[in-house]
């Protein structure tokens, strides 16, 4: 029988496989030099008596034939010798393993400390690009001047295998603002040059120590696709980050293979301190893509409405199913829709009120989550001012204010040319942020209320962003690919992977429907919204 032929390895599970060789090898060198170092005496004593037993032997290879009769009876009386001797058998053996561990030792040379010639160079010329950064004229005694030696101010430097600059912690002087937004912009800007463009690195100022730490980031995998992932109720994964940034990972599949990779979990619900996010982006950087994931994992456990101001059909594969209220397209929709969500945001309030009054628990139809989607909401503003129509982001006011006791999650995806437009009760109560896409510096401090740490990539692949949950640090985020299933453009298992994870139709299955927004938007919004969910 023909043996199959082995899986040819994409880009993405090339990157993840590297990933875990890397962690498997530094599993692997840890146990190997704590082994080492408990049995160095006996590994020394061995190679010792190897070495010795080597040269008896080739000591009785050059011995002459002739010769070799009295030099058996000679070392027979020897040996007769010591074993009649008190204590003789005993220091035979201390002896020899004293030759044994003398002989055994590391005959290497050693490895020269401190870098090679190319590597002293790059480390002087950067040295020297940082003299006008951390140097004043009126300094007496200052750190860095031309000429000077890298080894007084650079702490730490490591290179890869290429030779590459990969970390490096750089000392500089007290009076350097390093608290000046501008002033650190400058220095990172210059050591992204020096230390090679088309990585990305992290910078880190201490600024108690006056020191700078920069390492260079491997690139996330962008080929997870959407699956269950392994959480709890109120977890949802946005995307997947660095293995340093977050103290936990979860089981994927990567079509056969298996991995664990870190994700950013964001936890909504009446605990939650960040309940709703917000999303920026450029258009075609992942937003609709993240949506449609957290639509997803939503379908899980609640129930979810969605209102698409885009009106591209991108969500058409969750009209009818099971657990999706409404797919709204149409300003009239949109606005019945949210009309709904605020009442039943109410009714969700005075209830739990009454059952606490009462000492009792919730009623069971609020403690089912309620995830209200929007995509692009500032269209609907703009048809809402030409019209002379109510604003469908004016009825997110009680959602966001009060869905966190009520169960409500607010999820508002918009671009960043249009961000003036939102509303002042999104960018108030939504204190989840996503940045997807090539955002400036300005961009990605504006929306996330911080600086990015790291600097871009120069190819941002769609779904490539960063995230910050309320006051928490900013992290690198790569969002899982959830494609549109019926865009014949995306890859076909990325696809298969997003049908396999939609609910049951309520309704039996008819022809999918063209994409217009007439035909996605139901034709009768009040009709979209169950009966006992009104």
């Amino acid at each position: 029988m023909a043996r199959p032929l082995p899986r040819i390895l994409s880009k993405d599970s090339a990157q993840i496989a590297r990933l875990q060789i890397a962690r498997s090898r530094e599993l692997a060198r840890t146990a190997a030099d704590s082994a080492t170092d408990v049995l160095h005496p006996l590994i020394t004593i061995s190679r010792g008596l190897r070495r010795l037993a080597l040269a008896g032997r080739a000591k009785w290879a050059a011995t002459p034939k002739d010769k070799r009769g009295p030099l058996l009876f000679l070392a027979a009386a020897v040996v007769m010798a010591v074993a009649l001797m008190p204590y003789g058998p005993l220091l035979a053996a201390v002896s020899l393993m004293v030759a044994a561990a003398w002989y055994g030792r590391d005959h290497a040379p050693a490895a020269p400390e401190g870098p090679d010639p190319a590597q002293t160079e790059r480390l002087q010329s950067l040295y020297e690009a940082l003299v006008p950064c951390f140097s004043t004229a009126d300094d007496p005694a200052p750190m860095y001047t031309h000429g000077g030696e890298w080894d007084a101010v650079f702490a730490e430097h490591g290179f890869d295998e290429g030779g590459r600059l990969e970390l490096i912690v750089i000392r500089y002087p007290a009076y350097f603002p390093d608290g000046d937004p501008e002033s650190r912009a400058g220095v990172e800007r210059l050591l992204t040059a020096k230390a090679g463009r088309g990585r990305e690195y992290r910078f880190t100022w201490e600024e108690e120590a006056n020191r700078l730490t920069l390492n260079a980031l491997a690139p996330l995998p962008t080929g997870v696709t959407a699956q269950h992932f392994v959480t709890a109720p109120g977890e949802t994964v946005l995307g997947f980050t660095d293995p340093d940034e977050v103290q936990r990972t979860l089981p994927l599949s990567y079509g056969e293979e298996r991995c664990d990779m870190p994700p950013v979990v964001w936890r909504t619900g009446n605990r939650s301190p960040e309940p709703h996010l917000l999303i920026m982006g450029h258009p075609g950087s992942g937003t609709s893509t993240l949506m449609r994931s957290l639509a997803l994992q939503a379908l899980r456990h609640g129930d979810v409405m969605i209102v698409d101001g885009g009106g591209a059909g991108d969500y058409s594969c969750l009209v009818g199913r099971e657990g999706v209220l409404a797919v709204e397209c149409a300003p009239a929709g949109a606005v019945t829709g949210l009309e709904w969500a605020a009442q039943e945001t109410e009714r969700r309030l005075i209830a739990v009120n009454q059952a606490r009054q009462a000492g009792g628990p919730p009623p069971e139809d609020t403690t089912r989550p309620l995830w209200i989607l929007l995509d692009r909401p500032t269209v609907f503003t703009h048809l809402a001012e030409a019209e002379h129509r109510t604003d469908p982001q004016a009825l997110l006011q009680v959602p966001l204010r009060h869905g966190r006791a009520a169960g409500v999650t607010v999820v508002v995806a918009e671009q960043f040319d249009s961000a003036d437009h939102l509303s002042e009760a999104v960018g108030q109560h939504a204190r989840a942020r996503v940045v997807l896409g090539p955002a400036s510096p300005d961009q990605v401090a504006a929306t996330l209320g911080a600086p990015a740490h790291t600097t871009p990539p120069d190819r941002i692949p769609p779904g490539r962003g960063y995230a910050r949950l309320g006051s928490g640090p900013v992290h690198r985020l790569q969002v899982p690919a959830t494609p549109d299933p019926y865009d014949e453009a995306a890859p076909e298992a990325d696809r298969r992977a997003v049908l396999s994870l939609l609910p049951a139709r309520t309704a039996p299955a008819e022809p999918e429907p063209p994409r217009s927004p007439e035909v996605v938007s139901p034709a009768e919004p009040a009709d979209a919204v169950p009966a006992d969910r009104a």
